[in-house]
């Protein structure tokens, strides 16, 4: 069973915004879907671009912000190239208002 690790509370990301979070000093962005909560590798796998940085398209698509490249939120896939690995996503869980992820 993973440790789930607190790393924000609900009312830090809105509907339809991302932020980052540091955790055991993996850099993972988190993205609020419509109350649905997505974590994922803050680092695009094509060349590393901040996804965090990017844009939270409708449908939970996220795009890198340095070559466009687009990643399904919620299960790390390619949507778009030019990245042709996906993106490791983790296990979110919400408590009260806090936001936890699998750590490991």
């Amino acid at each position: 069973m993973p440790e789930f690790v607190p790393i924000a509370s609900t009312n830090d990301i809105p509907p339809g915004e991302m932020t980052v979070v540091d955790v055991n000093g993996t850099e993972i962005a988190i993205a609020n879907i419509d109350g649905e909560y997505c974590a994922f590798t803050n680092s695009c796998t094509h060349r590393g671009g901040p996804l965090g940085e990017g844009l939270l398209l409708p449908g939970g698509i996220v795009e890198c912000p340095f070559h466009g490249g687009q990643f399904n939120a919620r299960t790390g896939a390619v949507v778009q190239g030019p990245p042709t690995e996906p993106v490791r996503t983790y296990a979110v869980e919400v408590v009260g208002d806090s936001i936890r992820v699998a750590a490991g």
